[in-house]
C-alpha cells in the first residue's frame, strides 16, 4: 500500500447514487486508505511525494466486474489467452468477482470435488492478485448431493460465492432454492444464470426459475449471450429481491431497455455490471467501460448514475469498503477522460454520447498501476507524475 495525492481534478464522481459527484479537486490517500477529499488548500499532503496531477480529467472509482470466470492465475483455458485479468486492469477494473470457475479442464461434479475446487480458487487469489486486482474467486458451483455442512465448510475456508446457477448440474428450481438458503444463512451471495444456454450442459432459464430461487442476482438478464424477455426482468424485479445484472456479453438492445425500465422504476440500486467473459465472445479487457457508456448512451441513465453501477453498487452488494470515493475507503480509482478526438467535452460527456472512456492512470491501494493503459484510447487531457 501507498501514500498518493491525485490533485488536478476536473470533476469527481463518487460511485454512490445517492450522491454522486463530490466537491473538490484533490484526493489524498494514505496507507492505501482514501484519507481526504476535497478542495487541494483544505487537504493535508504533508509527506506525500507521489503525485498525479489529472489536468482537469475525471477520477471515479476502480471498476468493479461482477461477472468473470476465472480459473487459477491469469489464464484463461476457455480462450488460451494469457494476462487476461492485466489486460482488464488496463480498462480500468480493480476489483472482480467470480461467477464460478467452470473452465476448469476436467472440472470435478461431485459434492467433495466443487468444493475443493471452489475452496482452492478462492485461497489461490486471496494469495495472488494478478497486476493488483482484487479477485474474489471461489464461486462454488452447485452439483446434486451437495448439503447443509458442505456450506458450513465453504464458509469456514472463506468461500463468499455461489456460481451462476444454471451452468452446472443442479437443475431443479427447488433443490437450488433449498441450497440458496444455505448460502445465504452464512452471508454467501448467490447468482442465477438467466436467459438462454451458453456453455454446453448450461440451461434456459426463466423468470419463474428465479422467482422460485430467490438469489441475490439475477445473472446477465440481458443475455449471456442470449436475452430475458422484458417481462421476464420486471416479474424478476417484482417478485424478488435480487440485484439485476447488465453485462458486455449480451443483447445490447435490450440492456438499453433494461436500463431504462429500471430508472423508470427508481430501482437503479438493484443493477450491477459484469462482462461475463472470458467467454466464447471472448476476453473483453475495456467491457465495463462499454456497459457503462450504453447504459448511459441507450438506456437515458444519467452517466454519473452509470459509473455507480459499475462500482459502488457492486461494492455494497458484496459488503466490499471500496467502489466509492469517501474516506474510508479502499483507495482504488481511476483517472479517466474523454477519448481524444472524442466529441465529448469530458469524460461524463463521452458516456453519454456512447463513447468508451480513456484511462490515464489507475490506482489500486494507493499505488500506481499504470500511468498509459494499453487498451483504451489517449485521454485527451495531459496528466502529469512526481514522486
Amino acid at each position: 500500500m501507498s501514500d498518493v495525492v491525485i490533485k488536478g481534478i476536473g470533476l469527481i464522481v463518487s460511485g454512490d447514487l445517492g450522491a454522486p459527484i463530490v466537491d473538490g479537486d484533490t484526493i489524498v490517500v494514505r496507507n492505501g486508505m482514501i484519507a481526504a477529499v476535497g478542495a487541494e488548500s483544505d487537504c493535508d499532503v504533508d509527506g506525500i511525494d507521489t503525485v498525479i496531477n489529472a489536468g482537469g480529467a475525471t477520477v471515479i472509482p476502480g471498476l468493479h466486474d461482477n461477472h468473470v470466470h476465472p480459473v487459477i492465475g491469469d489464464f484463461t483455458p476457455r480462450q488460451r489467452t494469457f494476462d487476461f485479468i492485466d489486460s482488464c486492469m488496463h480498462g480500468g477494473v480493480s476489483t472482480m468477482l467470480s461467477a464460478g470457475e467452470p473452465h476448469v479442464p476436467g472440472r470435478p461434479t461431485d459434492p467433495a470435488g466443487v468444493k475443493a475446487l471452489a475452496i482452492l480458487a478462492h485461497k489461490s487469489f486471496a494469495n495472488l492478485r494478478p497486476s493488483g486486482v482484487k479477485v474474489h474467486a471461489g464461486a462454488v458451483l452447485l452439483e446434486e448431493g451437495l448439503v447443509e455442512s458442505d456450506f458450513d465448510d465453504l464458509a469456514a475456508a472463506g468461500c463468499r460465492l455461489v456460481g451462476e446457477i444454471g451452468i452446472s448440474g443442479l437443475k431443479d428450481p427447488v433443490e437450488a432454492a433449498r441450497m440458496t438458503r444455505w448460502a445465504q444463512a452464512r452471508d454467501m451471495k448467490v447468482m442465477v444464470h438467466t436467459g438462454g444456454a451458453s456453455i454446453p450442459g448450461s440451461g434456459v432459464i426463466d423468470a419463474d426459475f428465479v422467482g422460485e430461487v430467490d438469489p441475490d442476482v439475477a445473472g446477465h438478464v440481458n443475455g449471456g449471450p442470449t436475452s430475458l424477455p422484458l417481462g421476464d426482468v420486471v416479474r424478476i424485479l417484482d417478485e424478488t429481491g435480487a440485484h439485476i445484472e447488465l453485462v458486455h456479453n449480451g443483447n445490447i438492445v435490450t440492456l438499453g431497455q433494461i436500463a431504462r425500465l429500471a430508472q423508470e422504476r427508481n430501482e437503479l440500486h438493484r443493477v450491477v455490471i459484469g462482462t461475463d467473459c472470458p467467454a466464447g465472445s471472448g476476453v473483453q479487457p475495456l467491457g465495463v467501460l462499454r456497459v457503462m457508456s450504453y447504459v448511459a448512451a441507450f438506456g437515458g441513465v444519467d452517466p454519473a448514475d452509470a459509473v455507480a453501477l459499475a462500482t459502488g453498487n457492486t461494492a455494497k452488494l458484496h459488503g466490499l469498503n471500496r467502489g466509492v470515493v469517501r474516506v474510508g475507503a479502499e483507495a482504488d480509482l481511476a483517472v479517466v477522460d474523454a477519448p481524444m478526438g472524442s466529441q465529448a467535452a469530458d469524460a461524463l460527456g463521452a458516456l453519454a454520447i456512447g463513447d468508451t472512456l480513456a484511462v490515464a492512470a489507475l490506482v489500486i491501494d494507493g499505488a500506481i498501476r499504470f500511468t498509459k493503459s494499453r487498451n483504451t484510447p489517449p485521454p485527451s487531457r495531459t496528466l502529469t507524475f512526481a514522486g
